[in-house]
């Protein structure tokens, strides 16, 4: 057994990232959940794990806690090696942390939940505007992020290659969040066409939100 404690909540993105990554190494876990919107992630006793309150955090079994899941993600790949979720050579680990960077750190931070009611507290911000404003930020990395995936060679079934990793990772979760908003992905088929794939991967079914214990 890993003695792994995962702290997390089903919807979350980030947290997403983090289960199909684990799933993928075939690591096992503990599964601990937090209800984003009644506030519990910012609870004393998480805080202590996670002074900054947000998930996922990996807790080890020796009581070290990792956060932020690109972070995470890279010591899984250190710590249990296979299957790996980024490549051999160094140019192209340096292209998939582009590839996972371009999400997890141009879309996902201005369209998360925090955001998303901080907009409507302070703003005004109705469920229309909120969509469009989370839609305008998808578009401006998609674009790109769409040509660099389909003028690449060493883009195959998936993102690198015709192995999952973690920018694979990054991309389905991203993917449940454009549903979530109506992000209109007809200009974007090299993206669509790997989402497809992790889709039916049954390390990415097993993480989706609606399989979770703490599903609503």
């Amino acid at each position: 057994m890993s003695g792994l404690v995962l702290h997390n909540f089903f919807r979350s993105s980030a947290s997403v990232r983090l289960r199909a990554a684990l799933n993928l190494k075939g690591l096992p876990y503990d599964y601990v959940a937090y209800r984003l919107r009644d506030n519990e992630h910012r609870k004393a006793d998480y805080l202590a794990r996670n002074p900054q309150g947000l998930v996922p955090a990996l807790e080890l079994a020796d009581g070290s806690v990792l956060t932020q899941s690109l972070a995470i993600m890279e010591y899984l790949d250190e710590i249990y090696p296979q299957p790996p979720l980024l490549p051999a050579d160094a140019l192209g680990r340096a292209r998939v942390r582009a590839l996972s960077q371009a999400i997890a750190c141009d879309i996902h931070p201005i369209n998360n939940l925090r955001v998303l009611n901080y907009l409507r507290a302070n703003f005004g911000a109705d469920d229309a505007t909120v969509n469009h404003w989370a839609c305008h930020w998808v578009m401006e990395t998609f674009g790109p992020l769409e040509q660099m995936l389909t003028g690449d060679s060493r883009t195959g079934r998936f993102c690198h290659g015709d192995a999952p990793g973690m920018a694979d990772v990054c991309l389905f979760a991203q993917m449940l969040n454009n549903k979530r908003f109506g992000v209109d992905m007809q200009p974007y088929p090299t993206i669509a066409r790997i989402h497809d794939a992790c889709a039916v991967h049954p390390a990415f079914v097993a993480a989706l939100p609606d399989k979770q214990p703490d599903a609503e």
